[in-house]
């Protein structure tokens, strides 16, 4: 059993705006965000253009989701089919941060994403009342200023106020759900299958249970050096996120051994010609070798996929390779994913590509290689790129291959959040 008093015993509220993307249109039109047939694409003139957002009403009473496309969605003069306003999403995101600052100090709050944010309320009971109250506050002024609906989830720590979050509050009649420590056993154990724990995705699900473990609670009960020479410090973490315990700090990332940077595209059309591929890779790897450089790190493990058409009925590969020395550069990256592609990709119609790199050091540990006598100036050419585009724009310097039909930096460097503004 867990000692639970020898864990934070805080009040943290996870605030999650529903549907925000189709909520935030809904108004925008004049419409009720929860009565209302909307759905946000990524672009109307595009059959195959992916759904981003759909209203409540639209996924309850016809089904449509995030995973569907433009062409999925029946021709119903109710259902109104709009372009994403990325602009007007981030304003309204902003705002809403405001808002949240009337009730708490900038340092008890925490964006999580543009749609989701953890706040803590603890000792201010003597303003604004217990912790439910807080949030039902909170809620109504939400509703009121900009007439969108939210759910709260309410915790002693910031993984039970997500778990209260996801897993009751959007069921509950006014949308606000608490957890305790002693909620645990009847609440988190049941729950299966495992990937609707915040944590836990399909793969890890699926190595967890082929060791027998279905449930959070079988989760909780087995043994812990087991799931540590499984999974190193991520068995720690799963073990004791099945208890309820998180120790993290508001803000940091409750799941530290997850850390990673990636990019993935679903493409504007299907690709088929093997070099265009390969440019659509290079710029991707030219992006996540951008972001790990800004996070001052470096990794060893590259992870590439292939995403196939429904003309090929579907299907992909994803595939890790991991190398000897930690790196940041994007040529190392790419050269990588090449590698990859070369070993599984057979000449399919290609439609979506994802690339990322994980087990992560800090910049500063890298040990240059003595056979590789340009390695440093390859190292700081990166930084120094990185440098030109922050100040002058993403697209100031770009590869030739996003100068061709193939490449998609370009036309992307036009949008906000990958979307029209």
């Amino acid at each position: 059993m867990i000692d639970y008093s020898k864990f934070p015993q805080k009040n943290i509220l996870c605030v999650d705006m529903k549907s925000f993307y189709a909520s935030v249109s809904a108004v925008d039109m004049g419409l009720d965000p929860l009565t209302c047939y909307l759905a946000v694409v990524g672009n109307t003139e595009r059959p195959g253009s992916v759904v981003l957002a759909a209203s409540p009403a639209l996924k309850r009473d016809f089904g449509i989701k995030t995973t569907n496309r433009l062409f999925e969605i029946p021709d119903d003069p109710r259902i109104h089919i709009v372009n994403p306003k990325m602009s007007l999403f981030l304003k309204v995101s902003v705002e809403l941060t405001k808002l949240f600052h009337r009730y708490a100090p900038s340092t008890a709050i925490h964006t999580y994403s543009v749609d989701e944010s953890f706040i803590d309320v603890t000792g201010l009971e003597n303003l604004w009342g217990s912790p439910e109250n807080i949030a039902e506050k909170i809620q109504i002024n939400i509703k009121y200023n900009f007439g969108l609906p939210c759910t709260i989830g309410i915790g002693p720590n910031m993984l039970m106020a997500k778990l209260a979050l996801d897993l009751e509050s959007k069921s509950a009649p006014n949308g606000i759900a608490k957890w305790t420590y002693d909620d645990i056993q009847h609440k988190l154990w049941p729950v299966q299958p495992l990937s609707k724990m915040w944590g836990i995705g399909k793969r890890n699900e699926r190595t967890l249970n082929s060791m027998g473990i279905f449930t959070v609670g079988q989760l909780a009960r087995y043994d812990l050096k087991l799931l540590e020479k499984k999974f190193g410090i991520m068995g720690n973490q799963l073990f004791y996120h099945s208890w309820g315990v998180d120790c993290s700090e508001l803000g940091a990332p409750i799941l530290e051994g997850q850390v990673s940077f990636g990019k993935s595209q679903i493409l504007l059309r299907d690709y088929k010609d093997e070099n265009e591929i390969k440019a659509v890779v290079l710029e991707m790897c030219e992006e996540v070798a951008r972001r790990t450089r800004t996070a001052r790190k470096a990794g060893r493990t590259i992870q590439f996929g292939l995403g196939y058409s429904k003309d090929e009925f579907g299907g992909g590969f994803h595939r890790s390779r991991t190398i000897e020395q930690p790196t940041n550069v994007t040529m190392d990256i790419y050269k990588t994913c090449l590698k990859l592609m070369k070993e599984n990709y057979r000449g399919e119609t290609v439609r979506s590509i994802s690339v990322s790199i994980t087990k992560l050091v800090e910049d500063h540990d890298i040990q240059l290689s003595l056979f590789d006598l340009n390695g440093w100036k390859k190292h700081e050419l990166g930084y120094t790129v990185d440098k030109i585009r922050n100040k002058f724009g993403s697209a100031s310097i770009l590869r030739a291959v996003s100068y061709t039909a193939a490449g998609t930096t370009l036309h992307r460097s036009k949008l906000v959040g990958g979307h029209k503004s």
